[in-house]
């Protein structure tokens, strides 16, 4: 099983966890380690998690993404998408969703 470690800013879609956004740790074959990740509960303003992690979002005051965890280990993870710096200055800039 290869182990890869970088430190890149990431958009994960997991098999049951649902997609998360954050500084790519470590990735051993599904297993994915994320700091400073945010849950994409909800978004609007792109039309998939392609165009999320090229363009970011047109639409950040209608996105939902929760406060960002300091660590998070994804055990399923299904797609690892590469983010621009346009992106990921977009994806950080939508308030912290709470209820």
């Amino acid at each position: 099983m290869k182990k890869e470690t970088t430190m890149k800013y990431v958009i994960v879609r997991t098999y049951s966890a649902g997609v998360f956004a954050g500084t790519l740790v470590k990735r051993a074959g599904k297993e994915v380690t994320l700091k400073d990740a945010r849950r994409i509960w909800y978004w609007e303003g792109a039309a998939s998690l392609s165009q999320l992690a090229v363009d970011g979002t047109s639409a950040p005051l209608k996105c939902k993404f929760p406060v960002a965890v300091k660590n998070v280990v994804l055990t399923e993870a299904i797609e690892i998408i590469d983010t621009t710096q346009k992106a990921q200055k977009s994806i950080d800039s939508v308030p912290v969703w709470e209820q």
